[in-house]
């Protein structure tokens, strides 16, 4: 839409161009984003069977049917979900479902699950105990996450910020009557200025948020 109407106000197909590159790069910023909100919901999901399950134990239930009532009140598992389910019901393999579920993103807390569960039924271990202690540790982890990400929050604004100066230039440009739309989409100069700039900013915006990204993951 932005770009439709930078063609119309400048009079030219270059932004419609430029606009129509940017939508695939928009749809995958907007599918990254999906897929993180949804490996959060997987993780909070984990914490929350993690210690409901240590309560259904704690509170006198064998492992299996404490197992069924927790994955029952533990929402945002999907898949891995039934899988454990299934497998806790019909006297499966639950250390392995667990392992398999746990390769979904957000659900890596899973293999900690399995763990705690290999140990209390090959060596008679506690495993609420387990449980609790399994919780902490993830609860942790993903507050310590939280905590990154806002401090983050600061650099990745800025960058944001700094992308949208030449905008503002373009504004005060047109604000002062030198009208920069038809140097910058009408002349030659004006295009390779374009170009130029607009491949630098790309580049640097590009950077910006990978060294967010990569601070975030580390």
């Amino acid at each position: 839409m932005a770009g439709v109407t930078v063609a119309l106000i400048g009079e030219s197909l270059v932004p419609l161009v430029v606009g129509s590159v940017g939508v695939p790069l928009a749809g995958r910023a907007l599918r990254a984003r999906t897929a993180r909100q949804l490996s959060e919901k997987r993780t909070d999901a984990v914490i929350a069977l993690c210690g409901a399950l240590a309560g259904e134990v704690r509170a006198g239930r064998q492992p299996a049917e404490a197992l069924l009532v927790a994955a029952r009140d533990s929402g945002g598992l999907g898949g891995a979900r039934a899988a454990v389910v299934a497998a806790a019901r019909f006297g499966g393999d639950v250390p392995g479902a667990l392992g398999e579920s746990a390769r979904e993103p957000g659900a890596e807390g899973l293999r900690g699950l399995a763990a705690c569960w290999r140990v209390a039924v090959d060596r008679g271990a506690g495993l609420a105990a387990g449980l609790e202690r399994l919780e902490s540790a993830l609860r942790a982890e993903r507050d310590q996450r939280a905590d990154l990400r806002a401090q983050l929050a600061g650099a990745r604004s800025t960058a944001v910020l700094l992308a949208a100066l030449p905008l503002l230039g373009l504004l005060l440009g047109t604000a002062l009557g030198a009208d920069p739309l038809r140097v910058l989409l009408h002349t030659g100069p004006g295009l390779g200025c374009l170009l130029v700039g607009g491949a630098l900013e790309g580049a640097g915006s590009w950077w910006a948020l990978r060294i967010v990204r990569g601070a975030e993951r580390q």
